[in-house]
């Protein structure tokens, strides 16, 4: 028998976000966006409230919840702002590699600072010559003695300028190949870590973007992650096998927020003597929008349990991540579209949603890089037929 049915307690972790959105993320979601604004008080009020670092062990201090109780949580964070939610969640993707690959010693002391404090840590993959395409990374950790000497550039990180640490991805050795990966903890007040400007984004402008360059920095061969070189590729990846579900949620919570505002305007907005909604052309731009919301949620349940159950969800997360993106930037059009010439205006909230949803597209592997995903799993199914 499949279910689909909530526990009590996720309904409750669902309504609790909800009305965290509601009173403590949306009255301020506009001025985030003119200001570029970190929202650092309110991610603040989130960790008081246990809604942030769900996915962290008990044993690390952590809730110790599930994948789909990130998903749920995230869901409601970004129809409260995309911005927000990706603020929010910068955490979720740093902490997962760690959680999965990093040594004991590892988990209890940085896991451990962010459930303590409201601390943002930032995962440092991509460069600017190097994107989807990991093995282009140029950065190189070379071993001197007990420390590792770290040089490189990263790009486009998420709440880099608020982090106490980062998960950086550099060669320990370019003649392996992705084998010759290794990741490294790298906190932000050592010598030779240095901060970019803030990038002036197109959407999600709450959320901290900007580029690290790391010059000679010296980082302890105990922040090895694992301890052990050449394993940073595959624990950098496994980490999108977890995040992806939630990216996909987040999706589902912009889609969301951008439907209901158009299903209100369509309801007091008249046209021709009677409302837009009873407009045949209106109302089915709105159906296909609560078709998409509904689908793209279930993806992203699929394979937030598929994640917790132990279940390889490489492809259902690139499924759930692809088309819930893809469909959040075709709703949150849609949504302005029905609003007209009002929609275009930032007078209301769905041109914002709509320049949010663009990114979703784009980070944790762009939809033409889930659909490659899908496709090499697709084949590798289809050799064992």
């Amino acid at each position: 028998m499949i279910g689909f049915e909530l526990s009590e307690e996720q309904k409750m972790l669902r309504e609790l976000a909800r009305d965290f959105a509601r009173d403590n993320v949306r009255p301020y979601a506009e001025k985030w966006d003119l200001e570029g604004e970190f929202p650092l008080d309110a991610i603040a009020e989130a960790h008081s409230l246990g809604l942030t670092n769900l996915h962290i062990p008990e044993e690390y201090g952590g809730a110790g919840m599930g994948i789909l109780d990130e998903a749920i949580v995230s869901e409601e964070m970004s129809w409260g702002d995309p911005g927000f939610g990706t603020a929010q969640y910068s955490n979720g993707l740093t902490a997962a590699p760690i959680i999965t690959g990093g040594t004991e010693e590892q988990k209890h002391k940085y896991l451990g600072m962010l459930v303590k404090k409201p601390l943002i840590a930032a995962y440092c993959v991509t460069e600017p010559g190097a994107g989807s395409d990991v093995s282009g990374i140029m950065s190189t950790a070379v071993l001197e003695g007990d420390h590792y000497i770290l040089n490189g550039s990263k790009m486009w990180i998420t709440g880099a300028g608020y982090a106490e640490w980062f998960f950086v991805l550099a060669y320990t050795d370019r003649s392996k190949g992705y084998r010759g990966m290794s990741a490294f903890i790298v906190e932000s007040k050592w010598d030779g870590v240095e901060l970019g400007k803030k990038e002036a984004n197109m959407g999600q402008r709450a959320s901290d973007t900007r580029g690290i360059t790391f010059t000679d920095v010296r980082v302890p061969v105990e922040n090895l992650v694992g301890g052990v070189e050449g394993q940073g590729w595959m624990n950098a990846m496994k980490a999108f096998d977890f995040s992806r579900p939630v990216v996909a949620a987040q999706a589902v919570g912009t889609s969301r927020a951008a439907y209901e505002h158009a299903l209100q305007y369509a309801g007091e907005r008249e046209s021709f003597g009677k409302k837009l909604h009873d407009h045949q052309a209106i109302q089915f731009m709105l159906a296909d929008m609560k078709t998409k919301i509904e689908a793209s949620r279930l993806l992203c349940w699929k394979s937030a349990w598929e994640a917790d159950h132990g279940i390889r969800n490489t492809e259902s997360a690139a499924h759930a991540k692809r088309f819930a993106a893809d469909s959040c930037m075709e709703i949150t059009t849609d949504a302005v579209q029905v609003f007209g010439g009002y929609g275009y205006s930032e007078e209301y909230p769905v041109a914002r949603l709509m320049r949010g949803a663009k990114v979703l597209q784009i980070y944790e592997g762009s939809s033409q890089v889930q659909r490659m995903i899908i496709g090499r799993e697709m084949l590798r199914h289809t050799r064992t037929l």
